[in-house]
C-alpha cells in the first residue's frame, strides 16, 4: 500500500480549472517536492469600460515578461531570475519562487483585442482590456412548413 500526500491546494486548482477558465490557475501556496514552480498571483477587475488584470511580479524586469493574445486567450510568460549569492552571505532560508512562469486567461468576447495594453509599475503588471459592446443574439422565429 502506497501513501499519497494530500495537497489541498493542488486539488482545489484542479477543481477550479473546470469552473472558470477566465480566472486561470490558483497559485501554489508553498513548494511541493517535485512540483516547484513560480505562479504569480493575479487579480481580475471588471469595470464599465474595461477589464483589468493585475499580476504581482516583484523583482521581475519588464524585459523578462511577454504578453500575448491569440484566439481569445491572453498569455503572460516570463522569468524571475535567481539571485546570486554574494561573498560573505549565507542564505538560511528561501521561500520565494524563481524561474519561468506562464499564466493564461480566457477572455470574454467583449474585449477589444486591438486596444489591449500593458504597463509595469512597482512590481505589478497591469493589463488593460478595453470592452466593446457586443450585440446580444435575439431569438429568431422559424416558420414551420
Amino acid at each position: 500500500m502506497r501513501l499519497t500526500r494530500w495537497e489541498p491546494f493542488r486539488e482545489m486548482d484542479e477543481l477550479l480549472k473546470g469552473f472558470s477558465p477566465f480566472v486561470g490557475r490558483m497559485p501554489m501556496a508553498r513548494p511541493v517536492e517535485g512540483l516547484e514552480e513560480f505562479m504569480p498571483l493575479a487579480d481580475i477587475i471588471e469595470r464599465d469600460k474595461e477589464y483589468l488584470i493585475k499580476v504581482d511580479l516583484p523583482e521581475v524586469r519588464k524585459e523578462d515578461v511577454k504578453v500575448f493574445f491569440d484566439a481569445g486567450v491572453l498569455t503572460i510568460k516570463g522569468e524571475r531570475k535567481v539571485e546570486k549569492e554574494e561573498k560573505g552571505e549565507k542564505v538560511h532560508r528561501t521561500e520565494r519562487y524563481f524561474g519561468t512562469f506562464e499564466r493564461t486567461f480566457v477572455l470574454p468576447e467583449d474585449v477589444d483585442a486591438k486596444l489591449i495594453r500593458a504597463e509595469s509599475k512597482e512590481g505589478v503588471l497591469y493589463i488593460h482590456l478595453p470592452r466593446v459592446p457586443v450585440e446580444k443574439a435575439r431569438p429568431l422565429a422559424i416558420s414551420i412548413q
